[in-house]
């Protein structure tokens, strides 16, 4: 029985990485114009590796030379395109306390990172039915302990969860964390989807100044939804 055909699309990804279908009118127009865009992309690049230079951080290039890409401790790594991530940049919560939770459930840290590398993540064998993502956020170490801080204090905080984007986020729990990295934080966020509570389960993991944070969806059976410890070591080994 292939057990990935039974979970829905929308919890394959965190609630905005799913929305594909609006990336083809940026991408129309940056084509009328491929020298104007060429230039601008250009820019962004070097401001961002000047940026990086002077946080001692990873800047994007180099962030996604390290992030998994195929298949690592039977999951396979693909990229996503911005477009389709992006939407997720600015997702708010309705209690302050609680945004460090909203961010990465947009897929970004609360505290912006200088650059940041997404990836899908699926299993390789058809009965394992965790499912995710995962992303890298390039920070001065300074900016990265204070997001591990304050994460860790928004899930203290927000046991009942929170709002954002109209979508409520009912409850949230502390889960323990791999021994992995400089430091580590798991929780799990239930949301509310229509009549459905889908448990999400994140791993975040601090390496110097890069956050790795790691999320999956399991429809059924919850405790097995995180991502497994192998694809979260594979991933720091190589930072």
């Amino acid at each position: 029985m292939r057990l990935r055909k039974v979970i829905p699309v929308a919890a394959v990804l965190p609630a905005l990485l799913a929305l594909s279908a609006c990336s083809g009118g940026s991408e129309d127009s940056e084509g009328k114009n491929p020298k104007a865009s060429a230039k601008a992309t250009q820019s962004a690049e070097e401001k961002e590796a000047a940026e990086a230079k002077r946080l001692g951080a990873l800047d994007g290039k180099a962030l996604e030379k390290v992030a998994l890409t195929g298949r690592t401790a039977g999951y396979d790594a693909k990229r996503i395109a911005k477009a389709e991530v992006e939407a997720g940049r600015d997702m708010q919560a309705d209690r302050k306390a609680c945004q460090p939770l909203a961010s990465l459930i947009g897929g970004f840290t609360h505290i912006p990172a200088v650059s940041v590398a997404h990836r899908s993540l699926q299993p390789g064998e058809a009965s394992d039915a965790t499912v995710g993502s995962m992303w890298l956020a390039s920070h001065s170490e300074e900016n990265a302990t204070r997001v591990m801080k304050e994460l860790r204090t928004a899930v203290t905080e927000c046991p009942e969860g929170f709002k954002t984007l109209g979508l409520t986020y009912g409850k949230v729990e502390g889960l323990p964390a791999p021994k992995l990295g400089d430091e580590a934080v798991g929780y799990r966020v239930t949301g509310d989807i229509g009549k459905q509570k889908v448990p999400m389960t994140y791993t975040v993991v601090r390496s110097g100044g890069v956050i790795a944070a790691f999320y999956g969806v399991n429809m059924l059976d919850a405790k097995k939804a995180a991502i497994p410890e192998a694809v979260v070591k594979a991933q720091l080994d190589r930072l």
